[in-house]
């Protein structure tokens, strides 16, 4: 004999109110899904961006062994960063993707560099090509989504200048603010078939230049106007006003990037309520991974770990 759904559901909920258990929740619709938004949330999964072990000082330590270290950390998955690979081959993309697997790891961030705010075309179709190269990186090594950089005027050559600037530069001389967009969009936009094809989405960060606000942010993503060019919102990447400016980027969020400071910061040291952030994250739907940079003086062994500890408590 065999029950259509309807039949097997309600056989289910007499059997289950014989004896004392509820088998679906009082308000599931016939597909046995919750329609009410009080069902049990999941907590957020917290992953680690490979960065954390590495803040460009000296070498970078080798992606297997941090994939390792994630894994025996306890995160959820891992980001990586583009500039610590030491080839593109694709055995080595594959061996870093089994790598991540065997240890129960999300490969979830590809975290690249680009820039395109320059008046020089040739200059910003080198930097097209080299972003539709990392998004084909991305999908070979099963990669959802990959941090995006509008780029800067680059009239403050030293970072660490940058840095004691908070970030902000003089316009290159002769050019404007709008140019700079101008450029940046339409860079863009010719990114947007291959991460369609690809099955990448773009997260543009709020990393200086014409990223270093919210505003800047949300200017390119809505003049692209594409579901493959979204967020990635950067909690330590904003040094005034960060709670409206988080909350203006948080409903185009893909992927959250949580620094911590322990030990000091490497260039400067802020003080992110987590817990508030976790809030603003749930208020605006936010369902992804949280991807931690710690960028603290301690060691990575003791700085990170204590950063995942924080950020679990935070999150959950």
């Amino acid at each position: 004999m065999s029950l259509d759904r309807r039949t097997f559901l309600a056989h289910a909920a007499t059997a289950a109110g014989a004896s004392g258990l509820l088998a679906l929740p009082a308000h599931a619709d016939d597909h046995g899904a919750p329609s009410s938004p009080t069902s049990p949330r999941r907590p957020l999964r917290i992953g680690v961006s490979t960065y954390s072990f590495w803040h460009f000082r000296g070498d970078p330590p080798d992606l297997r062994t941090v994939i390792d270290q994630a894994g025996a950390m306890g995160f959820d998955g891992v980001e990586i960063l583009h500039m610590m690979m030491p080839t593109e081959d694709n055995a080595y993309l594959q061996e870093l993707k089994h790598r991540a697997f065997v240890n129960g790891l999300d490969l979830m961030g590809f975290s690249i560099h680009q820039g395109f705010v320059t008046p020089d075309a040739d200059e910003r179709q080198r930097n097209i090509d080299h972003t539709i190269r990392c998004i084909e990186l991305a999908y070979a090594l099963g990669i959802p989504t990959l941090r995006l950089n509008t780029g800067r005027w680059r009239t403050i050559a030293d970072f660490d200048e940058l840095m004691a600037n908070k970030g902000v530069e003089p316009i290159l001389p002769g050019h404007t603010e709008d140019e700079g967009f101008k450029w940046c969009i339409d860079s863009i936009q010719r990114l947007i078939p291959h991460a369609e094809k690809c099955g990448v989405c773009m997260g543009l960060e709020n990393h200086w230049g014409l990223g270093r606000t919210a505003a800047g942010v949300m200017r390119i993503v809505e003049a692209v106007n594409s579901p493959w060019l979204q967020v990635t919102l950067d909690t330590g990447n904003f040094l005034e006003n960060w709670e409206p400016q988080i909350r203006q980027m948080a409903p185009r969020a893909v992927l959250v990037q949580a620094k911590t400071y322990y030990g000091g910061g490497e260039w400067y040291t802020l003080e992110i309520d987590y817990p508030l952030v976790a809030r603003i994250l749930r208020e605006a739907g936010f369902k992804g991974y949280v991807s931690l940079e710690f960028e603290g003086k301690d060691p990575a062994e003791t700085g990170v770990p204590r950063s995942l500890d924080l950020l679990r408590r935070a999150f959950a």
